[in-house]
């Protein structure tokens, strides 16, 4: 599969820490060669780092990318977004394309104010892409066809998993899918300290922690298995497991956990 022609290229403006994960998933996956990339970031350092790592080119000019690419993946921050795309310039050297955009709680109104002719689609992704394990929400504007949806779709589905949203629930994504990994660290970190405090070795401790944690997310996704019920398969009468749980139960496990999603949702719709 190719997410572009041969002669069409991705421009990724804002190439930070989540655009080179993309950037790597995509080029690992295959679906674009290294010359369809075009990617920019202000620092003239990490610009030639960039080249250097991934065989792509790159620049520091916001618009210079803008105007050669045929779709343009927008990563810079959300106060950096008004910045980077409200200006004549800017929308000319995007007018008619379709322009994708990762910054967190900026809404399709306000993106479609800057770039009236573009096709355009929120997206929120998660450091995940950088390992081909990412998971992805889209949202799309009215202006946004069938085919241009498609192809968003397909270019984070080549770092992960992708589907489309509607905008309403864009900051539950943000909270669950692009924070979601940062909550998940500190568990498997806590895990961790748990079998260090009782002996074992900090590297062991890790390593059995963060396998877990991967084995037990592919099940469910893998076997569509509602967690509840995998959870009950491993807990026994009177054995260990119902003890930890108990634990967990009187932490309030479960409701520190949904009112950690519901309050990074909070700030997540302030962002923009």
């Amino acid at each position: 599969m190719t997410l572009l022609e041969n002669s069409k290229t991705l421009g990724v403006i804002g190439c930070g820490t989540m655009g080179e994960a993309i950037v790597r998933g995509i080029l690992r996956s295959g679906n674009l060669a290294p010359a369809q990339v075009f990617a920019c970031d202000a620092r003239p350092e990490v610009a030639r780092d960039l080249a250097a790592k991934h065989g792509i080119r790159t620049g520091t000019d916001n618009l210079a990318v803008a105007a050669a690419c045929d779709v343009a993946l927008v990563c810079v921050k959300p106060y950096q977004i008004a910045a980077v795309l409200d200006s004549d310039a800017m929308r000319s050297a995007l007018a008619g394309k379709l322009v994708i955009s990762i910054a967190a709680g900026v809404r399709l109104e306000k993106l479609c104010g800057f770039l009236p002719t573009s096709a355009v689609i929120r997206a929120m992704p998660n450091i995940s892409a950088v390992i081909g394990e990412g998971m992805a929400g889209l949202a799309r504007s009215k202006g946004t066809s069938d085919e241009q949806m498609a192809l968003a779709l397909a270019l984070f589905a080549s770092v992960g998993k992708s589907l489309e949203v509607d905008e309403v629930h864009m900051d539950i994504v943000t909270a669950i899918a692009g924070s979601g990994p940062a909550f998940v660290f500190v568990m498997i970190d806590a895990l961790a300290d748990g079998a260090v405090r009782l002996g074992l070795r900090r590297d062991a401790a890790v390593a059995m922690a963060a396998q877990m944690v991967q084995g037990a997310a592919r099940m469910v996704v893998q076997t569509g298995t509602h967690p509840a019920v995998l959870k009950d398969q491993v807990t026994t009468p009177g054995g260990c497991t119902i003890a930890g749980l108990g634990v967990m139960e009187d932490g309030k496990i479960r409701s520190v956990l949904a009112r950690t999603i519901e309050e990074t949702a909070r700030v997540a719709g302030k962002l923009g």
